[in-house]
């Protein structure tokens, strides 16, 4: 859905799971609930990983920058409202007693704010951390060789510049099926 009228795409999908569900399920309610996540479909916040030493076996350094784009916390917070929205629409609201997150005192944008700095996971859906193009930024050709090494291509999401407008299991099958006809010599 779009956070917003006037937005050319939808920019939030909602994760709708008849339970509660946080911290990828790991967190335990006790009792009847039901959770409305709202999830950015295309964030603008980049982050980066980069290599801390030439061991193979270190760790990289990994900072997410996780809502460091206004853009992105202005739209979770329109996607936290909506939630609220849906959640006193008939014939859920009679059913819903409470909310747990952000809660009952958070109506206040710059609390919801609070509440997703707090909260937000990155999920699922990763892209970028090998990203293709022809600039320098870029770690891969347009032919998903590792540049400056011979012979190494990177087939998964990890090539793709930007998040698709949705989930990326579709994109990368793509991907992968480019790779093929690359490495097979085809321009189909």
């Amino acid at each position: 859905t779009r956070s917003r009228p006037g937005l050319p795409a939808a920019d939030l999908q909602f994760h709708l799971v008849p339970g509660y569900f946080s911290q990828h399920g790991a967190d335990k309610f006790a009792g009847d609930a039901v959770t409305m996540g709202p999830v950015l479909v295309s964030p603008k916040s980049r982050g980066e990983v980069t290599l801390k030493s030439s061991d193979p076996g270190a760790k990289p350094s990994i900072v997410t920058n996780s809502m460091s784009d206004p853009e992105d916390l202005d739209a979770m917070v329109h996607g936290v409202k909506l939630a609220r929205q849906i959640a006193g629409t008939e014939p859920l609201a009679s059913k819903v007693s409470r909310e747990i997150y952000p809660g009952a005192e958070a109506f206040s944008d710059e609390a919801i704010e609070d509440d997703i700095r707090d909260r937000t996971e990155l999920l699922y859906h990763p892209v970028g951390t090998c990203r293709m193009g022809s600039d320098d930024e870029a770690v891969l050709d347009p032919e998903l060789k590792v540049k400056g090494i011979d012979g190494l291509r990177v087939v998964d999401a990890s090539v793709m510049p930007l998040i698709p407008g949705g989930n990326t299991n579709a994109p990368t099958i793509m991907v992968a099926e480019k790779a093929a006809d690359l490495i097979r010599g085809s321009s189909s």
